[in-house]
């Protein structure tokens, strides 16, 4: 009789083979099943051959194939795919058993559904999974949330699978309740399209500013990354700058300058305005690939406002650190904003986060792993109430180090009419942020003059609101207050 598997695994796309592989190099029996079943075959007759991974057919052999509680975790595209398949799988179950859901899919999604699954005497887990198709194979970032009494039953599998930091800690922990996990996982996305941005700026600055080629930022991103920039998305970049194609030219100097996203920046943005939470840096990296997007239209833009970057007067090299020290700067806002946003969506709804567990999760196998993440761990373990990270000791004393040459490298960019929206925005927010008095007073009077929304004032309890007839033709009847 053969053996019964560990786990079953839906979906064998590229993330869904290699994780049962890795599953499988782990010592787990995995069984696997792909609506094109030729898929199944394939696999099990290729990659999968001699190993101890078990063929299913249908949705009723798996669940056949399973040691109980079952543990089958779903590998398909985010939405309705998603719903569809826990209908067709709901029949085969019994109480207990556990569905996972390892897509990327929306966080308000993983609430209802583990609602609902739950509400079937069924477990429901909603994991990000970070770190790629080499990630899946060797070691993702995972971030598991649903139902807590499911953890224990899979917790064994995903601390084996997933990738470890210097002291073999396991980058992989329970995040929180229902949508938590995929939350979580939500803003990791966002602040990957916030370094990435940040690092392009960095390389146009480079690049038009500087006149600089391939090869010489090259040579800047592998010196980075020697720095406290250190992480895999500055390391990919020094790689890919380098590489070269069959004709020995620079391939990405052939790649057209349109970037495409699949929406976990935008879900990211959304969430940040539906807690008032002023996420810039991320909503200025989303917008930048919707304008890299409007190519035709920007080239002929171009030609209507047509400019001329003038050449760089002054000493490259000392310049070129200051992008490194504004760059890492505008990383730590980045990062402080999407820890706020955290902290504002845990309130909502109700989740407990462990924070610098979380910093934990990301310092190996996803795709913004850095050595800068240890830094936010040691914040959090140091205060585990901290409000933003431009109040530890640690950040506020690198952001007042490189304030000066942050404000030189976008008043550069600004006056050369080089586009550094990350850069800028980034500046914008710690400048807001450490302002006492902005000019609000004056927009609350605009909205009252217009609006009757009231305002509060200077000089009287916080919660107390007034009304000014500003006309003298209005009365006294007021709008509901609305606070962000």
């Amino acid at each position: 009789m053969q053996k019964k598997a560990d786990i079953g695994l839906i979906g064998l796309a590229v993330m869904g083979e290699n994780l049962v592989m890795n599953m499988e190099s782990k010592g787990f029996t995995v069984a696997v099943y792909n609506r094109t079943t030729s898929k199944v075959d394939n696999f099990i007759n290729g990659r999968a051959a001699g190993k101890n991974i078990i063929g299913t057919h249908s949705l009723q052999e798996l669940a056949d194939s399973l040691e109980k509680p079952r543990r089958i975790m779903m590998m398909v595209k985010a939405g309705a795919a998603v719903d569809s398949l826990i209908e067709s799988l709901l029949p085969y179950l019994e109480p207990g058993d556990i569905l996972i859901d390892g897509g990327n899919s929306h966080f308000p999604d993983t609430i209802r559904r583990t609602a609902y699954v739950e509400s079937k005497g069924f477990l429901y887990i909603g994991t990000g999974v970070s770190g790629g198709e080499e990630g899946a194979l060797h070691g993702p970032s995972m971030m598991p949330g649903g139902s807590p009494a499911a953890w224990p039953y899979v917790k064994p599998i995903f601390q084996a699978i997933c990738a470890k930091v210097e002291d073999g800690t396991p980058c992989c922990d329970w995040v929180g309740e229902n949508g938590a996990g995929h939350f979580v996982k939500m803003v990791h996305n966002g602040i990957e399209y916030g370094d990435m941005q940040l690092i392009c700026e960095a390389y146009q600055l480079m690049r038009d500013g500087l006149g600089m080629d391939a090869a010489q930022m090259h040579d800047v991103f592998k010196a980075w990354n020697e720095t406290e920039l250190n992480s895999y998305l500055i390391e990919i970049t020094r790689d890919i700058l380098g590489y070269k194609d069959e004709k020995g030219e620079v391939t990405v100097d052939h790649i057209l300058d349109t970037a495409g996203q699949k929406g976990t920046g935008k879900w990211t943005g959304i969430a940040a305005l539906d807690e008032g939470v002023p996420l810039t840096l991320i909503g200025e990296a989303v917008f930048a690939r919707c304008l890299s997007a409007m190519k035709e239209e920007r080239v002929e833009a171009s030609k209507l406002f047509p400019k001329t970057i003038p050449a760089f007067q002054g000493d490259k090299a000392a310049f070129i650190e200051k992008i490194r020290q504004a760059l890492y700067a505008s990383k730590i806002i980045s990062y402080a904003q999407g820890y706020s946003l955290m902290r504002a969506a845990a309130k909502t709804y109700g989740w407990n986060l462990n924070y610098g567990g979380i910093a934990l999760m990301w310092r190996g196998g996803c795709i913004i792993r850095s050595v800068f993440l240890g830094k936010i761990k040691d914040a959090y373990d140091k205060d585990p109430g901290l409000e933003n990270l431009l109040m530890d000791d640690y950040f506020a004393g690198v952001i007042r180090e490189r304030v000066p040459a942050w404000r030189e490298v976008v008043a550069y960019a600004v006056q050369a009419g080089i586009p550094m929206p990350a850069f800028s925005s980034a500046l914008s927010y710690f400048d807001g942020y450490i302002t006492a008095s902005l000019p609000a007073n004056l927009l609350q009077a605009q909205r009252d003059y217009f609006g009757a929304h009231t305002y509060e004032r200077t000089d009287a309890p916080r919660g107390q609101f007034f009304h000014t007839n500003w006309t003298g033709h209005g009365g006294s009847t007021t709008a509901n207050t609305y606070q962000v």
